[in-house]
């Protein structure tokens, strides 16, 4: 619930996130959202000029932070890059768990509105999908992977598909079995690498254990 010391604006945000992402953003009036901020429906409209502004501030919300949880699973996880990437599977399973848990805010808001393409949510939902793609891209490069952008789309479809398939099923095992399937994805494309690459590589981990 937010703080009635926080600033106005960062009430309405988290007000907003918390219904939008429990109850969706077409179920989720403007009312609703100032009253649980506890503010009138003029201070929010003071902030955010439409209700499809305040849509788009409760993704922004949610980019950095989701980025940065990623990042920090697979810095966290012991083992090489196959094992970081599948732990990021791994935790969001654990996530998934959660009864409250909802799957991810952008691809929901992004089927309900569908229908409406220029939609400044669907853009930031874009950017964050894509950022994450090329923190992938960039991940994979480094180690000398031959086709980064093909295997980071790769595993980020793997990821999305399975917050769909979890959402459905309510079974985070789904997750853990995209998982592993990116770890074998990313193991093959390591294999590819040639001997002398591979061999820095080695050279490298011991360096640095």
């Amino acid at each position: 619930m937010p703080r009635p010391s926080e600033p106005a604006r960062e009430r309405i945000i988290q007000a907003a996130s918390a219904l939008f992402y429990n109850e969706g953003i077409r179920r989720v009036s403007v009312d609703e959202v100032a009253a649980k901020a506890g503010l009138t429906k003029r201070t929010l409209y003071y902030h955010f000029r439409s209700k499809d502004n305040l849509v788009a501030a409760y993704l922004a919300a949610r980019d950095q932070p989701n980025l940065a949880l990623f990042r920090k699973w697979f810095a966290e996880a012991d083992g090489g890059l196959p094992v970081k990437v599948e732990a990021i599977f791994r935790n969001l399973a654990l996530s998934a768990r959660h009864p409250k848990w909802k799957g991810c805010g952008f691809l929901r808001t992004s089927a309900e509105l569908a229908n409406m393409p220029g939609h400044p949510a669907i853009k930031i939902g874009a950017a964050h999908k894509k950022k994450f793609e090329d923190w992938l891209r960039a991940t994979f490069a480094a180690e000398g992977i031959a086709d980064p952008l093909r295997l980071a789309r790769q595993t980020l479809l793997l990821l999305d598909g399975s917050f769909a398939v979890v959402l459905l099923h309510r079974d985070a095992s789904y997750m853990e079995t995209a998982g592993e399937a990116a770890r074998s994805l990313i193991e093959a494309a390591l294999a590819k690498q040639s001997p002398s690459l591979r061999a820095k590589r080695s050279n490298l981990s011991r360096h640095n254990r």
